[in-house]
């Protein structure tokens, strides 16, 4: 079946046939701050776009009343946010921290997502995440319309547990991420080794 965007599809449609089958899409939780809120959302729709310069990017959408979701205001007004990845321990907290809540109410306190503030220019990390980026704002990308807007955050500082560090000498990292198929949510499993290139 072949779907043409520009004359059949709905945007909930394009949605569904997006999430369904760029996968698995790794899960990162966004926390921002706002005259001491903490507020923790997850996106799916996030990825590494360069290392040099180091930076990622992050899809935030609206609420259904077509409001600023948090996330986005917070960036938009303090230029900052720390992307903090999500491992299998933590699946619920991060699945209910999906849930909106009003703005002067913290997803830190209302689900007991414990944080950590290591430094005082950037919200907090979760405690529990891997892998943290401490990002300022480069650019929102304006897409020509619809709800959906891109940020381009540049990566300022990165947090590894010493735990995820399973070789100092390589830099090697392994971790349980989190990953998003469709509706559902997935662990990655076995790992397989790249095979040799003549």
């Amino acid at each position: 079946m072949h779907f043409n965007l520009n004359e059949e599809s709905t945007v909930n449609d394009t949605y569904k046939l997006m999430a369904q089958t760029i996968i698995p899409r790794p899960i990162a939780w966004a926390v921002t701050e706002d005259e001491g809120v903490v507020n923790i959302a997850p996106f799916s729709y996030f990825i590494g776009l360069s290392s040099s310069p180091a930076t990622v990017l992050i899809s935030v959408g609206h609420k259904a009343d077509g409001s600023e979701k948090d996330t986005l205001a917070n960036i938009r007004k303090h230029q900052k946010c720390t992307i903090c990845m999500v491992q299998e321990s933590d699946l619920e907290k991060m699945h209910l921290s999906s849930k909106g809540l009003s703005h002067d109410k913290s997803e830190a306190e209302q689900f007991n997502i414990e944080t950590t503030i290591e430094n005082e220019n950037f919200p907090p990390r979760i405690s529990t995440a891997p892998v943290a980026y401490y990002c300022t704002l480069n650019q929102e990308i304006d897409l020509g319309g619809g709800s959906t807007i891109p940020l381009v955050l540049n990566v300022e500082e990165i947090f590894v547990d010493d735990d995820a560090i399973t070789n100092k000498e390589k830099l090697t990292i392994s971790f349980k991420p989190v990953a998003r198929i469709g509706k559902s949510y997935a662990f990655l499993g076995e790992e397989v080794e790249a095979p040799q290139i003549p």
